[in-house]
């Protein structure tokens, strides 16, 4: 096995199974043999593994995706979306059931397509953490609805207190809705009023772009959680919570470069 180098001053990454800095990836439907590929190159980084919108539903080898994750110790977890239409074909049962059969540890409870009340999510939360780990997300996917800080955090804490173990922040695969300006641009305010109210390491959010993963980390630090990252994607976002990409060099190490006599 390869061994890490360890001769640069860096920030201080906690392994596996940690409770901060998490990494979320999103799996738009990877073969097994890129998953193997993923994971065997970077499992010790990947935290969970969301398999997104409603894949598993139509991946015929979700049963052997979920032996994957599980033998390298990463947490599979169904995308929100599959939850959503499950709950609106009163089918949330069914999809438990199955989940257990095929190996799945943890589910997304979201309501982007806001379908659900509050107190509808805020059960669905409750029965399933019983079963599963629960991530909830806050936070709608049309891009119309009107984002009020204050709303988006008495929504986590509500699912939070019902159960859910993390709470996510809706930036979507595009990362210009909820968490983001239509022009993909984070809101400040929102992500402010977050962290103010919730513990840092309770809390993922959505961060396709590298240059949303730059703006949580100069932000928040290193210990940032983010999510939706793309599975080619999750070396670079360790470098940059390292500082070892130019965005975030000068964060975390000298502030100028020595260079040997």
């Amino acid at each position: 096995m390869h061994e890490k180098p360890d001769f640069l001053d860096v920030p201080m990454r906690t392994a596996k199974p940690r409770t901060s800095g998490l990494t979320h990836v999103l799996d738009k439907g990877l073969t097994l043999r890129s998953l193997e590929d993923l994971l065997e190159q970077a499992a010790d980084l990947i935290d969970v593994l969301k398999v997104g919108w409603g894949i598993a539903y139509v991946d015929p080898q979700i049963e052997e995706r979920a032996l994957l994750c599980r033998q390298a110790g990463v947490t599979l977890c169904l995308g929100g979306t599959l939850l959503e239409v499950s709950a609106a074909n009163r089918r949330i049962p069914e999809l438990a059931r199955w989940a257990h059969r095929v190996g799945i540890s943890a589910v997304e409870v979201s309501n982007g397509l806001e379908r659900m009340s509050a107190d509808e999510k805020r059960n669905l939360v409750r029965d399933l953490s019983g079963e599963f780990v629960v991530l909830a997300e806050t936070g709608a996917k049309d891009g119309h609805t009107p984002v009020t800080p204050h709303l988006w955090v008495d929504e986590m804490e509500a699912d939070l207190a019902a159960g859910a173990s993390l709470v996510i922040a809706e930036g979507r695969e595009s990362g210009t809705v909820g968490l983001y300006r239509p022009d993909g641009t984070p809101r400040v305010d929102l992500a402010e009023a977050i962290v103010e109210r919730i513990s840092l390491d309770q809390v993922i959010f959505e961060a396709p772009a590298k240059s949303h993963q730059t703006w949580f980390v100069r932000r928040f630090g290193p210990q940032v959680g983010l999510g939706n990252v793309a599975t080619d994607e999750v070396l670079a976002l360790e470098t940059l919570r390292l500082g070892l990409r130019a965005d975030t060099a000068l964060l975390t190490g000298p502030a100028r470069i020595v260079v040997p006599s």
